[in-house]
């Protein structure tokens, strides 16, 4: 008999993906990924990888540069907001490390200017409208409730990669044994 509990015992830390269980409704949060990019005495935050708006960067910014890639939702908080993940490092200044090579934010006007002289260079950031934010013991109840399970280890190609139609599925068809079977469940149950 397989156990079907959607739980593992990997530690959350800044760098992990979060995969959601696969009966969630909520509006941000069904099957999606969401990678952690930050743990604090106030909480955690991160991004959804895998919810996309139809806009381009250049309807949110005035003369940016015309690059191909797309924007993510990056949760319910702040969707004012655009924020950026980016493997650049120093290149950007004022960015800080998230881990696995990835950082977060630094100077926008630098990124730009990168993206005007080399667009291929789009490839290597990441944007999102919003965050995720869950306030301290928040996200770790919610592990316990098996609403999550946490990954880690995961290559920094993989987080940037915006061409995956179901990274979902493929995350959960990865790990095999029961998660690849949990990945075939219909979202909605009386479906089957």
């Amino acid at each position: 008999m397989i156990d079907f509990y959607f739980e593992n015992k990997a530690p959350l830390k800044s760098g992990s993906i979060l995969i959601s269980e696969p009966f969630s409704e909520d509006e941000y949060f069904s099957r999606s990924i969401v990678f952690i990019c930050n743990q604090s005495e106030d909480g955690h935050f991160g991004f959804i990888l895998n919810k996309y708006i139809k806009n381009e960067i250049g309807d949110f910014i005035e003369y940016f540069p015309s690059v191909k890639t797309k924007i993510s939702i990056g949760g319910p908080v702040d969707v004012s907001n655009l924020f950026y993940i980016h493997s650049l490092g120093e290149e950007i200044p004022n960015s800080l490390p998230i881990s696995n090579g990835l950082f977060i934010g630094g100077d926008f006007n630098t990124i730009k200017k990168m993206l005007l002289i080399d667009a291929d260079k789009a490839s290597e950031i990441r944007f999102f409208v919003g965050y995720s934010g869950w306030e301290i013991g928040q996200l770790e109840g919610e592990i316990r409730d098996k609403a999550w399970i946490v990954l880690n280890n995961i290559k920094k190609e993989e987080i940037l990669d915006t061409s995956h139609d179901d990274i979902w599925t493929e995350m959960l068809e990865k790990l095999g044994g029961k998660y690849k079977v949990i990945s075939q469940f219909p979202q909605n149950p009386s479906d089957n």
